[in-house]
């Protein structure tokens, strides 16, 4: 399987079906294999505190109107279930929480996501991997015990996992990107690497394609100027579409890497140029 390219949907639906529609149509559209979304319990992820505290959104005046407002239900995602089916799109999503685990499974999709900010939740990952299914590990905010912890429960469960590099900053300067973590952690880990990016644009997460990542994640949006905290790091559907085909004609441009043998439509070239030398 060539490069697998994951449109990060999360939360930039902001609660209505229409527009996970239509960024289910874009992703499509764009030539990504997949949609993600993130699947929170509120009550479990969230303090009552910070539930109650104040904050302006288009559905209250509280961070806990703000919340809901983003969480499809179980009919919700019947529905989003269903659309990608017709459209021949994979979904998933990033469970934040047990409950949240659980919901998902009576979908039997195909993949599981462990978020950055997750993959300090043992309990979670252990549930996780005892699913079998293909996991996507980020690696943002991570130590190194982190890693090797969730490494360990995944291989211990002999699910198939992945990590993916990540810098948990919104937005990523470039500076601060690190690809060279990529090839590092191949080699630490003995596993293939991905790459979720949340920086501007499209140069940095080339970058990543180049160092041989076999996933990319990205954020889409209908307009970076919509409503929600995560719009600033994503990309608009035409920057999307424009990042998959070079991401893609990178993965084939790198090649085996061997020396020293012209490639077979060189050789009437190499002919052609040297006569005067022969």
């Amino acid at each position: 399987m060539g490069l697998f390219v994951i449109a990060e949907i999360g939360i930039n639906h902001n609660g209505s079906l229409q527009i996970a529609r239509q960024l289910i149509d874009a992703a499509k559209e764009c030539g990504a294999d997949a949609v993600k979304f993130q699947k929170r319990t509120i009550d479990l992820v969230y303090s009552k505190e910070r539930l109650d505290s104040p904050r302006e959104s288009p559905w209250g005046a509280t961070e806990r109107a703000q919340k809901e407002g983003l969480e499809f239900n179980g009919d919700e995602y019947r529905q989003i279930d269903d659309y990608c089916k017709e459209k021949d799109i994979e979904w998933f999503a990033s469970a934040w929480d047990m409950e949240s685990h659980k919901f998902l499974q009576r979908f039997h999709l195909r993949y599981n996501k462990i978020a950055s900010a997750m993959i300090v939740r043992e309990d979670l990952l252990q549930a996780v991997a005892a699913d079998g299914k293909h996991t996507f590990i980020s690696t943002g905010m991570s130590t190194l015990a982190d890693i090797d912890r969730a490494v360990n429960i995944f291989r211990a469960a002999r699910c198939p996992f992945e990590l993916m590099h990540c810098v948990s900053i919104y937005p990523l300067p470039a500076e601060q990107a690190n690809l060279n973590a990529i090839p590092a952690l191949r080699a630490r880990y003995q596993c293939d690497i991905g790459y979720s990016g949340h920086e501007a644009g499209s140069a940095v997460s080339c970058g990543a394609a180049a160092l041989g990542i076999t996933s990319l994640e990205r954020h889409i949006t209908l307009d970076c100027g919509m409503y929600g905290s995560d719009q600033v790091v994503s990309l608009e559907p035409p920057e999307f579409r424009m990042l998959v085909d070079a991401a893609r004609k990178i993965e084939l441009a790198m090649g085996d890497g061997r020396i020293g043998r012209p490639a077979k439509e060189e050789l009437p070239v190499a002919h052609k140029l040297r006569t005067h030398v022969a």
